[in-house]
């Protein structure tokens, strides 16, 4: 086990992906030197100061002009804008000598083997021996670089290549030079994993190495299917999108997000350097990606790519598509196929493909085209590029935010399948394919006893994939261990006395179902378990409340029933709270609404750092009704200290409320008042989430956990506080900055947390609160317009503000 520690590391190069890496690596709390060079003349602004290029302010110019850049930029390179303060910068000539006190230097300049060389001589001057020392390219063989350093540098040197933004995407690929040691590699396989929160792939040394050679392939061939088929770039966005597990941004808006000349940059790499592909024809760019590279059209960058964003006369913002044919921007055209129609009722991703690859129109033809294509290529990759098939899947779904990789789309198709689709579309996998099958594995991955295992090419058996004990995976677990189920969740028992609630309903939004499942699970870990965590690994934790059965109640005016629904919430909310047994939640992605609730309630919130979390009831036109806007009076009474901070303390939470606030991450959820220091944490890498918070659940029962007692001290302000907030709402109603119903919903909640009007501070019940908070939200469903919200927000899917 490796003893190496990473307190301090160096990035040179402060460009997007410089900066990005440097933020990232302050967000899991390293001490960061960023360097670049020194300017060579003044600008406007340092001459009409006086400046000159002595001064320190000058010589860091181009360093911190990029890290402000970045610092600003959207989303958000940083969890948190404080963390930003452990980033050190300077210059390649005043600040280099510091290098001999990091644990890591990593490179990050220009694309140009010269000048890595140059910056790698100067470096190794002061570099400390022992030091890691890796360069962050694209596609420039680590072999090289290296070259003509000493023998210790070698021995630490490789490649780590990011994607941007380094915060948000996943795969981090390690690039083995001709001599790197292989204790080097291991550390950095662990380090990305664990501390990075990354999926780490080592790859070999080849053209844009896995990520980026499957990758462009991928996109490139599309290019060329578009022309075969006559497809509209709308068209392949709707069928290369989240239909089949891709971002939303599809192909060609990705393409415009990325940049066409970096796509062009790295075709042209792999073209080049990659004469025995079989496929390099297909790096041949078409003519339309010669005249847009001509015409400067290279997307987000410049203003337009194959999409492009106007402004009509009358002021309306319109999104323009280009048109492949006569390259001419036209309006967007609507794209619509019957066989997409046949997966709207499939909610899983894996078993739409055989569905798909059936159809009958256009759609399916590219879906038996395009999938074939990608078959036959990551089967020729190996061994080239690698020698484990599960590397080119998890790169894929690392680097490009594919649910499933190549090996598994073919596998949810079916082997057999997929050589059929190929041997019609004239195209061949590798050999090793057919030795699979000869050898009797007739799928690339299979599960046992919770793990999954891959078909080993030359052991020819199927070996488990490294590297799993660290997570539990509830897909893999689900079969074996489930101990309840209804439609709205599942149960699973994770061992160690600990069980795990996992919600299975449509976007894991909250209704009876889940309620049911909540207190069912909280039934059996308090009869034969020892603790509960609340957690899934879907796309997200919670969207919220099933707003739809909310509407439904409303509008027929059932309000008792409603009354039921919403006490059966609070009332689920409080065994959270107020159990035998502790209990965990695990909330990620998306954590709004009646999923916030239940991280609110439970007794620690274990989260991964990119959760988005937040009480947006008022966008629907209600308050938090399942215990929200209750717990937002408690913590602030938890805070409050005597004289007038107290009613400074309460604003703060009815704005968090009031605003709708979202965290931008975990770590601001701290700042909103959802998370509280000393007692929450948070899991950078997602896939370790459910495997902590079991950790966190055993230890509190271990130690032996005792049920809370209910609080009944709650301090609430009543008048003092109550006219303080009416005044806020009418004045913000007179400077036309909230409507009249914004303002109703606003003084419903200021009465519920000032704990109505109570003459004097009162200390009161949790129940209390909950009763206010009930009669208030049942009181806001009766308005018209509160309907209105909630049924645009289920039209239209977004709150509408009125």
């Amino acid at each position: 086990m490796s003893t190496r520690r990473i307190k301090k590391i160096a990035i040179i190069g402060s460009g997007i992906m410089g900066s990005g890496i440097a933020c990232h690596f302050a967000n899991i709390g390293v001490d960061v030197l960023l360097l670049d060079i020194v300017p060579r003349e003044l600008n406007e602004k340092e001459k009409a100061k006086g400046l000159t290029l002595e001064d320190k302010v000058v010589r860091n110019r181009l360093v911190n002009d990029a890290l402000t850049a970045s610092l600003k930029s959207k989303p958000s390179p940083i969890y948190h804008p404080s963390f930003a303060n452990r980033i050190t910068t300077g210059n390649l000539e005043d600040d280099i000598a510091k290098v001999a006190d990091v644990d890591w230097i990593m490179e990050v300049v220009v694309e140009r083997l010269d000048i890595k060389q140059q910056v790698f001589e100067k470096l190794e001057k002061y570099r400390t021996p022992g030091t890691l020392i890796t360069s962050n390219t694209s596609g420039i063989p680590i072999k090289f670089m290296s070259e003509g350093r000493s023998e210790d540098f070698q021995k630490h040197f490789c490649g780590t290549h990011f994607f941007n933004p380094a915060r948000y995407l996943k795969l981090f690929e390690i690039i083995p030079g001709p001599k790197t040691d292989a204790s080097v590699l291991e550390f950095l396989n662990g380090y990305g994993e664990k501390f990075l929160g990354k999926t780490s792939v080592i790859a070999k040394d080849t053209p844009a190495f896995i990520g980026n050679r499957i990758g462009i392939f991928s996109i490139q061939s599309l290019f060329h299917t578009v022309k075969d088929l006559d497809l509209t770039i709308e068209e392949v966005d709707k069928l290369s999108g989240p239909v089949i597990g891709r971002p939303k941004s599809a192909t060609f808006r990705t393409v415009d997000v990325v940049g066409l000349d970096t796509l062009v940059h790295v075709a042209n790499g792999i073209r080049e350097n990659c004469p025995k592909d079989e496929r390099l024809e297909l790096f041949e760019l078409p003519d339309f990606i010669n005249t847009m590279m001509e015409n400067k059209w290279l997307g987000s960058k410049t203003g337009q790519g194959f999409y492009k964003k106007q402004v009509s006369a009358d002021g309306k913002k319109e999104i323009l598509s280009l048109d492949l044919n006569t390259l001419e921007y036209r309006s967007a055209q609507k794209a619509k196929f019957a066989t997409l129609e046949l997966t709207k009722t499939i909610d899983k991703v894996a078993d739409r493909f055989k569905v798909l690859i059936k159809g009958k129109d256009k759609a399916g033809e590219f879906y038996r085209k395009s999938f074939s294509a990608l078959f036959a290529y990551v089967s020729n990759r190996i061994p080239e590029i690698t020698d484990e098939l599960y590397k080119i899947d998890d790169a894929m779904k690392a680097g490009f935010g594919w649910e499933h990789g190549p090996f598994q789309i073919w596998d949810a198709i079916g082997v057999e399948k997929g050589i059929e689709m190929m041997q019609a579309e004239g195209l061949k996998p590798a050999d090793w394919v057919a030795d699979m099958l000869e050898s009797g594995s007739d799928s690339f991955y299979s599960i046992k006893d919770g793990a999954t295992y891959f078909y080993d090419i030359p052991k020819k058996v199927q070996q488990k994939i490294p590297g799993q004990d660290s997570f539990i995976i509830l897909d893999n677990i689900r079969k074996t261990t489930e101990v309840f189920k209804n439609s709205g969740v599942s149960v699973q028992d994770l061992g160690d006395g600990i069980l795990n609630l996992e919600f299975q309903s449509k976007m894991n939004t909250i209704g009876g179902d889940v309620l049911a499942g909540i207190n069912k699970a909280i039934d059996m870990a308090e009869k034969d378990f020892a603790g509960l965590v609340v957690g899934n690994q879907g796309p997200n934790f919670s969207v919220g409340a099933n707003i739809g059965m909310i509407f439904m109640m409303a509008a027929e005016q059932e309000y008792d029933e409603l009354n039921m629904a919403i006490k059966y919430f609070q009332d689920t909310m409080m065994r959270m709270r107020y159990s035998a047994i502790p209990t965990i939640s695990a909330p990620h992605g998306m954590a709004l609404g009646g999923g916030c609730e239940i991280s609110l309630h439970a007794d620690k919130i274990v989260a991964a750092a990119e959760t988005y979390m937040g009480l947006v009831e008022f966008g629907v036109g209600v308050i938090p009704g399942g215990g929200g806007s209750k717990e937002m009076a408690l913590r602030a009474s938890d805070t409050f200290k005597k004289g007038d901070v107290q009613l400074n303390t309460l604003q703060e939470y009815f704005l968090t409320i009031g605003m709708a606030k979202v965290s931008t991450s975990a770590y601001e959820a701290f700042d909103l008042g959802i998370m509280q220091e000393g007692k929450d944490v948070v899991v950078v890498n997602k896939d370790r989430q459910i495997a902590t918070a079991k950790a966190h659940a055993k230890i509190m029962a271990d130690a032996g956990y005792t049920q809370p007692v209910k609080r009944n001290d709650v301090l609430v302000l009543g008048k003092q506080a109550l006219g303080m907030f009416l005044v806020g709402t009418d004045s913000m109603k007179d400077s036309n900055y909230i409507s009249e119903h914004d303002m109703k919903i606003a003084n419903k909640l200021a009465y519920v947390m000032a704990g109505g009007d109570l003459s004097e501070p009162t200390k009161v019940s949790e129940q209390y609160l909950l009763d206010l908070e009930r009669e208030a939200f049942l009181s806001l469903c009766t308005e018209r317009k509160t309907l209105e919200r909630i049924q645009h927000m289920l039209t239209k899917g977004k709150p509408l503000r009125n």
